[in-house]
């Protein structure tokens, strides 16, 4: 009984001491993703495809 308490003991410490010490928080954000001028260049872009495919048709 005491020899297989000592062996859940330890095998308690060895998950418990990892799990602490590598314990961090989340990576800061990046900095200045440039999201809306992709979004932007992709409307335009669509904008010129709509207009070229449609003058095309006449």
């Amino acid at each position: 009984m005491k020899r297989s308490l000592f062996k859940l003991f330890l095998i308690a410490i060895a998950v418990v001491i990892p799990i602490s010490v590598v314990a961090q928080g989340p990576p800061p954000p990046p900095v200045g993703l440039p999201i809306d001028g992709g979004i932007a260049f992709l409307l335009g872009s669509g904008l010129v495809y709509a207009v070229s495919k449609l003058n095309k048709k006449k």
